[in-house]
């Protein structure tokens, strides 16, 4: 039996689009002599669909995909999923389901039974769990059909859940699995996930066939990386990361086992590619072409800048200079000739004479009262007005370059430089910013070097260093790593040998600044907990306040 994963990038909501890849995928399977080719989960609406769930229409829509797939699938089967409708009046009314398709029939529907809720993940609101698990004969063999989080609760350890989906169907003598997946990328969640198909295939002692999405859903990047994993847990093969792809596989060849074979890649590669996936797929599915930026002379505009030019391509990205009269010399010299190593376009405006003229009609009210975080605050505010005229008059996307370190401790000016259709590096904290710039630059020289090296400032007073406000970064980003993502308490912190004060004082700044965080543009996640819909807090919650 030969079988063919395919690896795609759907579209949610895009019924016709998906249709049509998958179609051509089956096509190809067909004259390589394939008797199964595997899509993802809910591929027929792409995932996560969310609310449009609630839309009968948008169901009716996925159950005719199901039928042109059944059409399509003679001599061949076809297993994808889909959401499919509970019959029964109890309970949400849809299933989350993959479907057996031959010969123009549906053989087989199992649905998923683990319906995860944690993090960016919130299918309870919308399917029913499963409750019967049957295994299904397909030319003499018996195949245990499963559903991504299906795989996740290995012996009854997770304690989310009660139940061990495949455990149910041992006792029916399967030959292999198959699982259909929407796993989404995080920087540290490939280890977990080749662990956890390895058990699988070597708590059952059958081959395993994994088959993931690829491509980005605004925020929701997903890596690939679909598995084929032999009866002792041997990784036969890795799929790429980050690329469509469709390959195949001889079953008896998969249970003869043989050395291992997986992608060699380092995070920092990872995160590179994850974020030109992000941006690549946000603007092509949007239907739009063209992003614009400020330009300031720093590492994270620089990084964005380089990110953009390569993900869309140099002609598609447009920056703008805006020195203020206490910008330095060298950041105006920098930034521009970043610019010109990447080919964009740019544009130099001033702000000074218009910053000058707001503090003039400021003045008879502000009188009296000295220079603050007021006066640094109109200067981001200028800058984002004169983004944001360049994105409506041309068109363009204006990207966001504020990094995870400062959108955690509200480093950031709303209205100003928190301004933007899409945040690249949110996800990404400062020193990994920094590690970024020099993979960037592991070539040639694109961010000239002074960008790097000099000490990160906001340019919005006489001498300024981020340094002046917030703790040194190689302190700052451990701590805020071992909160936001590791929800480690004070007293925890404490312990880790953090200084109390400052602990204290960086949570609290954390917390205060929520309100930030719900106005800014979606973050592209290349961790395992970013800011946006994957971290959901009260914004006028006292704790640790």
């Amino acid at each position: 039996m030969k079988i063919a994963l395919a690896q795609l990038d759907y579209h949610i909501g895009n019924f016709e689009g998906n249709l049509a890849k998958m179609l051509d995928a089956i096509r190809s399977a067909k004259t390589q002599d394939a008797d199964i080719i595997c899509f993802g989960e809910l591929a027929t609406c792409g995932y996560p669909p969310r609310d449009f769930l609630e839309f009968d229409d948008f169901i009716h829509l996925a159950e005719e995909s199901i039928q042109k797939l059944a059409d399509a699938a003679r001599g061949i089967a076809v297993v994808v999923g889909s959401p499919t409708r509970n019959p029964r009046l109890e309970g949400k009314d849809l299933h989350n389901s993959a479907y057996f398709l031959s010969e123009g029939k549906v053989l087989h529907v199992q649905h998923k039974a683990l319906l995860p809720t944690y993090d960016i993940f919130d299918e309870y609101r919308y399917f029913e769990p499963a409750t019967e698990f049957k295994v299904l004969e397909y030319k003499g063999k018996r195949i245990a059909l499963s559903i991504c989080e299906d795989l996740w609760n290995l012996g009854n350890k997770n304690p989310l859940y009660t139940i061990v989906p495949l455990d149910e169907m041992m006792d029916q003598k399967p030959d292999f699995i198959l699982n259909v997946s929407a796993s989404p990328f995080s920087s540290d969640h490939r280890d977990d996930r080749i662990n956890v198909l390895k058990a699988n295939a070597e708590r059952y002692g059958i081959p395993l066939f994994y088959t993931n999405h690829v491509g980005a859903q605004t925020e929701l990047i997903f890596d690939g990386g679909s598995m084929v994993v032999a009866p002792n847990g041997t990784i036969l093969d890795e799929m790429p990361y980050f690329q469509e792809c469709v390959r195949y596989y001889d079953l008896d060849e998969v249970f003869r086992g043989g050395r291992e074979m997986l992608q060699p890649r380092d995070k920092m590669t990872l995160i590179h590619d994850a974020l030109i996936c992000g941006l690549k797929d946000y603007f092509r599915k949007l239907g739009l072409q063209k992003a614009i930026l400020g330009l300031s002379g720093g590492i994270d505009s620089a990084v964005v800048a380089v990110l953009a030019a390569e993900a869309l391509g140099k002609d598609n990205v447009r920056v703008i200079l805006m020195p203020s009269q206490f910008s330095s010399d060298h950041s105006v010299l920098d930034a521009r000739k970043l610019a010109e190593n990447l080919g964009i376009q740019y544009d130099l405006i001033p702000i000074e004479k218009i910053y000058d003229s707001y503090i003039q009609t400021l003045e008879p009210h502000f009188w009296a009262r000295d220079f603050n975080v007021t006066e640094e605050n109109i200067q981001a505010r200028i800058r984002g007005n004169l983004l944001m005229a360049f994105s409506n008059k041309f068109g363009h996307i204006l990207l966001n370059t504020t990094n995870k370190s400062e959108m955690a401790v509200g480093y950031g000016t709303l209205y100003g430089d928190l301004c933007g259709g899409l945040s690249v590096i949110g996800d990404v904290y400062k020193t990994e910013v920094f590690e970024l710039a020099r993979y960037l630059n592991r070539h040639k020289e694109i961010i000239p070097e002074n960008i790097i090296t000099k000490p990160p400032s906001a340019e919005l007073r006489p001498n300024q260093k981020d340094s002046d406000s917030l703790p040194e970064y190689h302190i700052l980003d451990p701590l805020l790593y071992q909160y936001v993502e590791k929800h480690q308490s004070p007293q925890d912190l404490i312990e880790m040998g953090f200084d109390e004060n400052l602990v204290r004082r960086v949570l609290r700044m954390v917390n205060i600044n929520e309100f930030k965080r719900y106005q800014t543009a979606p973050v592209l996640r290349v961790s395992s907990k970013a800011f946006g819909s994957g971290r959901r807090m009260p914004i006028v919650g006292k704790y640790l306040a």
